[in-house]
């Protein structure tokens, strides 16, 4: 069975499945974005792209998101080749909001009309999300260990790929694991849930188990380029923090720490925009002594401090309920209310308690 996307007229099995992508214009790719390869018609040389595809730049937007600095970085780039890249994106892209121009309100309401909500496996959850977890956003999961943030994951994992009349996206799915916890066997059950083809299913996750925090970026760079030519909805970090907790001790470390975690959040975020994902990072907590302890219960609060805080668009937090119960609380987002709700793990994923 055959799952790449190789051209526009291609077709990915997904979740046993047949997507297809039509009515792509010329230059755009198999997830409907502009390739970088359209530059060529704008004069811009098959060498200079070549060069800017290796350091990861694979859609013209990616080169308009990113600071001439960067460009710049690019080996054999000069400031004349930059400025003449730069000079081509500009006319491939006929959008202002593209370039970072001004659009009306109701414009951009209508450029937003393609956002999807991705289902938990909750409807419980799904409510207090607004249908679920939106592409174009970073959504941060976090709380202590066994309070399921990692069963959401898997969950969503699966349920991306169905139907969008399933609350699903259609599409495939980028998992990067720093812990370890990624388990093939828990998405086949969670696919029998949903009646899907557990292998089909699997044959549409992307996985990538790092180490690092160098691994983890690269892990990103590496996926970038596969969703220029495949589509995907949905990236999975689980979990953020884990190896910059590790790489970086000390205060020492601390400032150099918070810098690389501020650029990975900020490509995070271009992708969202770039490919409309949906992105998901679970996070850790520790104890915060300066917070008043309520009902005996040691007050927690999520790492990675202001830079995560502010890169993420939705934050959640997920704590252990009573008995099975699984609680969790929308703690900020530009479009939802601050209201919890419960779910339980089961064998077929996350659902509503019975």
């Amino acid at each position: 069975q055959n799952n790449s996307v190789d051209d526009e007229n291609a077709a990915a099995p997904v979740g046993g499945m047949e997507l297809t992508t039509n009515g792509a214009e010329e230059g755009a790719t198999a997830s409907g974005v502009m390739s970088i390869d359209s530059l060529q018609s704008f004069g811009v040389s098959a060498t200079d792209l070549k060069k800017a595809k290796e350091a990861g730049f694979n859609t013209v937007r990616s080169l308009v998101m990113h600071s001439k600095s960067n460009l710049l970085d690019v080996r054999g780039f000069s400031d004349a080749k930059v400025d003449k890249l730069l000079e081509a994106c500009k006319k491939a892209l006929s959008n202002p909001s593209e370039l970072g121009g001004f659009v009306t309100a109701a414009t951009f309401r209508e450029m937003r009309k393609d956002v999807v909500r991705i289902t938990t496996g909750s409807k419980a959850v799904d409510e207090v999300l607004a249908g679920g977890i939106q592409t174009r956003s970073i959504t941060e999961i976090h709380g202590e260990w066994r309070c399921g943030k990692t069963q959401l994951c898997h969950t969503l994992a699966v349920s991306t790929q169905l139907p969008f009349q399933m609350g699903g996206g259609y599409a495939k799915v980028a998992y990067i694991d720093t812990e370890g916890t990624f388990r093939s066997e828990r998405v086949l059950e969670i696919a029998e849930r949903y009646g899907m083809d557990g292998e089909a299913v699997l044959e549409n996750i992307m996985i990538a188990r790092t180490f690092t925090h160098e691994q983890m970026e690269d892990a990103l760079l590496a996926i970038a380029g596969k969703m220029a030519e495949e589509p995907f909805k949905l990236l999975i970090v689980d979990s953020v923090m884990a190896h910059y907790r590790v790489d970086f001790t000390g205060r020492g470390e601390l400032s150099g720490r918070q810098q690389r975690l501020g650029q990975f959040m900020s490509k995070l975020s271009k992708l969202a925009d770039e490919f409309n994902l949906a992105i998901v990072c679970t996070n850790q907590v520790q104890s915060d002594p300066g917070a008043m302890a309520f009902a005996g219960v040691e007050p927690k609060k999520p790492i990675g401090g202001h830079v995560l805080a502010h890169a993420s668009t939705i934050r959640l937090c997920v704590r252990k309920g009573r008995a099975e119960a699984r609680v969790l609380k929308v703690m900020q987002g530009p479009d939802l209310k601050e209201q919890d709700a419960e779910f339980m793990i089961s064998n077929g994923g996350v659902v509503d308690i019975e």
